[in-house]
């Protein structure tokens, strides 16, 4: 791999880290990929989207949540709660708060995947910082 290429892939996972908490990247993504897939998650989304100046790493988070919710994947919810926990962008308060603001614009069955996602964000995090 080129070491342009090598830079972009690390400035990538850097910014995984920033996003979900350190070490969070070497879960996904411990040695580099070539397949087009994993490239442009890593170096286009984190490393170019994510990055972006025009809104905060909370904001674009908010709006995440907001888009998984409706489509109801308490898997991506949960993984974006975590994160917003570990970075102190979102309380626990604040994320149940969101969950009733959600079931109202994402269904309540919905809301329901939401709920599970952030209750299970919740108490991952109480176990990390209990340890």
């Amino acid at each position: 791999m080129a070491t342009d290429e090598r830079a972009r892939w690390n400035r990538g996972r850097e910014i995984m880290d920033d996003v979900y908490g350190k070490g969070f990247s070497a879960t996904y993504y411990a040695a580099e990929r070539t397949q087009p897939y994993h490239r442009e998650t890593v170096e286009h989304l984190f490393g170019d989207v994510w990055s972006r100046p025009g809104l905060s790493v909370r904001d674009r988070r908010l709006l995440v949540i907001g888009a998984t919710a409706a489509l109801g994947r308490a898997d991506l919810v949960r993984i974006q709660a975590l994160g917003a926990l570990r970075n102190g962008e979102l309380s626990p308060d604040e994320l149940r708060e969101g969950v009733l603001q959600l079931a109202f614009y994402t269904g309540w069955g919905n809301a329901t995947s939401v709920d599970r996602g952030i209750e299970d964000a919740i108490a991952d995090h109480e176990k990390e910082t209990a340890e």
